[in-house]
């Protein structure tokens, strides 16, 4: 289903990359809101977020400030000529974020995950005409993450953008929350005209990640950043691991080498000849491969062999892992490369096998 889609055309602010969102993750006191967006409007950041109800699956920690929090959002407004961003989860929360005049509403990875709930929040927003951003799910399920955009643009909503904050994950990795950038650089492939902001604090949930992660997101094209800043992170009610203050923002920013997406690709048009040529190339030996996996099939089913050999495919995922670090590439990567070349082969050594 296509979205129908509109720039998101924010007043004040130019369209050009990146588009900075920043501001604490939480509103905690009315001090620490406008001290933190004055330190920012005073860096040129002029779209101010903070999180006035926190989603924690888990009881007992900090939820969020409530609807008090709204009122200094619109000292921030008032005070600075800043937009103002915050999270919305419910019809209730949809409602008093623009009676308060909000200026763009986001979506969180939980409540994109819950089809109830995005319902409820289009719902909410038949009429109106508000900047909306959707997180992408926890999980990486990208149909997820577009139908939670559909639901939205189905209410009306054409300024509709993105927040990539990467993938959960139950493993102890180098970023709290695994990038797998391949998902986000699809979206953009089926909605090219959908703007995308990065979320280096999410991504990474450590302050020092944040500067390449910002990198890494301008170099994919993405139009815009939001990141997590306070006064004083180190006494932050929550996330505190992963906000900066203004000042190392600023120096963040500054630092940004920004690309750009519409310079003439005539000059690697060789280059990537050559590429698709290889590519041709590899399809043609993973054809080969895949007719000695079958002539294997035959064997294993004349000589009543089940198809699957532990100790053969560890051998191979083993193997090869370790000759594709010897050439520069990543274990990670070649596990998968050949887990899914794997995964290929069984499926024609079983439709085989399963002949009569």
């Amino acid at each position: 289903m296509p979205l129908e889609l509109q720039p998101l055309n924010l007043p004040g602010i130019e369209p050009k990359r990146p588009i900075v969102i920043a501001g604490p993750c939480s509103a905690e006191t009315e001090e620490q809101v406008l001290t933190t967006a004055k330190d920012l409007a005073e860096r040129d950041v002029k779209i101010f977020r903070a999180g006035i109800w926190k989603p924690r699956t888990k009881p007992g920690g900090f939820e969020g400030i409530g609807e008090t929090g709204l009122e200094w959002m619109k000292e921030v407004q008032k005070e600075t000529g800043m937009l103002v961003a915050t999270e919305v989860a419910t019809h209730a929360h949809v409602e008093a974020a623009l009676k308060a005049g909000v200026d763009i509403l986001w979506v969180g990875a939980r409540t994109t995950t819950n089809p109830f709930a995005m319902q409820e929040i289009a719902d909410s927003l038949k009429g109106v005409d508000v900047p909306v951003l959707v997180k992408n799910p926890v999980n990486p399920d990208l149909e997820l993450w577009i139908g939670a955009l559909e639901r939205i643009n189905g209410a009306g909503i054409k300024r509709l953008g993105v927040v990539h904050r990467g993938f959960s994950t139950y493993e102890k990795k180098l970023y709290r929350n695994l990038p797998m950038w391949h998902i986000p650089i699809e979206l953009h492939r089926r909605f090219p005209t959908l703007p995308i902001f990065g979320d280096p604090s999410h991504i990474g949930g450590r302050r020092d990640l944040i500067a390449p992660l910002c990198q890494q997101a301008m170099d994919l094209g993405f139009d815009g950043l939001i990141i997590e800043s306070h006064c004083k992170p180190d006494s932050a009610w929550s996330d505190a691991k992963q906000q900066v203050t203004p000042d190392v923002l600023e120096f963040i920013l500054n630092r940004l080498v920004i690309r750009d997406t519409t310079v003439s690709t005539e000059s690697i048009k060789e280059l990537r000849k050559q590429i698709d040529e290889l590519d041709n190339d590899i399809i043609e030996i993973l054809t080969k491969r895949m007719r000695l996996s079958r002539e294997i099939a035959t064997y294993k089913k004349e000589h009543n062999m089940t198809v699957v050999q532990s100790a053969r495919y560890n051998e191979v995922i083993d193997k090869r892992s370790a000759q594709g670090v010897l050439c520069g590439m990543s274990p990670e990567f070649m596990k998968v490369v050949f887990e899914a070349i794997h995964e290929e082969s069984v499926k024609q050594q079983l439709e085989l096998m399963n002949k009569n």
